[in-house]
């Protein structure tokens, strides 16, 4: 077994955890692809923000971007692969050179289009026509705002990035976003900002509908609260703070069987900027290849097919502790 695949030994030594993959044995499963109808697209790790939350470290330094060559690739295997669903994610895929042509290519080759930003990048002038594009196409807008605390908000993303994001959410709104009337959906994403679990997401729901109406006017369609992953910048966070140990022993005693069936590895497929093939986001972050080899998007015919395993690893707890993360 490759480190990638195997626990960290110090973690396992020092808290006695138990790999994922024998949780998943004790509870009679195992994970495998189902059907897969959705595609994920990372556009690289250039980001405006550095958030102290991210498993990927994106920030303004970060030089891997999807170039030219590669979304050609990625925009041909969306034709072969006859998915519903096209997830365009970053880092902040408004950096990337080539978004305009990606969003404008795959909106015809699926069902649903859907377009994640951590507002704060989609603020900028510049991205005025993006923001007009993703209207024109009627893609999905799913939106990172950790709290409607602003201090909150901005020790997780960096000072300013709260009111940058009110104010992208209050432009998204003029233009339809978020209103029932419009079809144009506005869905929010949060991430609770310290080593704890996020609170039951209808809880966080009401009252981010409450205060973004009350203070701002704003009106979004769905929210989705997320534990953070122990990897990347986060993982350094904790093992800064010390709170490593305590964080894992959270996700591991919330380990929900009943969320085994719907996690969204299950059914999706994410290539990186560079073009190869993970099992989701997570497993890029770790490297861990699908399949465990190295796979060009060029090189597949179609989706993955079913019954293949899905990589695991001890950063797979998050998406399995308590309602899980689909």
């Amino acid at each position: 077994m490759t480190k990638a695949y195997a626990l960290h030994s110090k973690t396992q030594r020092d808290m006695d955890v138990k790999p994922f993959h024998q949780a998943l044995a004790d509870h009679g499963l195992s994970l495998t692809r189902g059907e897969t109808n959705t595609l994920q697209i990372n556009t690289g790790l250039l980001c405006n923000q550095r958030c102290r939350h991210c498993h990927l470290e994106a920030g303004p330094d970060r030089k891997e971007n999807m170039d030219a060559g590669t979304a050609e690739a990625v925009i041909a295997y969306a034709a072969r692969g006859n998915f519903e669903t096209i997830d365009i994610t970053g880092g902040a895929p408004e950096l990337n050179a080539h978004i305009h042509g990606l969003v404008h290519e795959l909106s015809p080759l699926c069902s649903r289009l859907m377009f994640r930003s951590n507002l704060s990048a989609l603020n900028h002038e510049r991205h005025a026509p993006l923001m007009a594009l993703l209207k024109e196409k009627g893609a999905v807008v799913v939106a990172s705002l950790p709290s409607v605390n602003e201090a909150q908000a901005d020790s997780q993303r960096g000072s300013g990035v709260f009111e940058k994001s009110i104010e992208a959410l209050k432009k998204l709104n003029r233009i339809g976003y978020g209103r029932e009337d419009t079809g144009l959906q506005l869905d929010l994403v949060c991430n609770p900002a310290g080593a704890f679990l996020p609170a039951p997401q209808d809880q966080t729901a009401k009252r981010f509908r409450e205060q973004l109406l009350k203070r701002w006017g704003i009106v979004f369609n769905s929210l989705y609260g997320f534990a953070n992953v122990p990897l990347g910048r986060f993982r350094k966070w904790l093992d800064e703070k010390g709170n490593f140990d305590d964080y894992m022993m959270r996700l591991i005693s919330s380990f929900n069987a009943c969320a085994v069936e719907g996690l969204m590895c299950r059914t999706l497929v994410s290539v990186s900027w560079d073009g190869f093939l993970y099992d989701c986001d997570f497993n890029l972050s770790k490297e861990m290849y699908m399949g465990k080899q190295k796979t060009h998007v060029s090189e597949m015919d179609g989706p993955p097919p079913a019954g293949r395993p899905i990589a695991v690893a001890d950063h797979c707890y998050t998406c399995t502790a308590g309602a899980g993360f689909t």
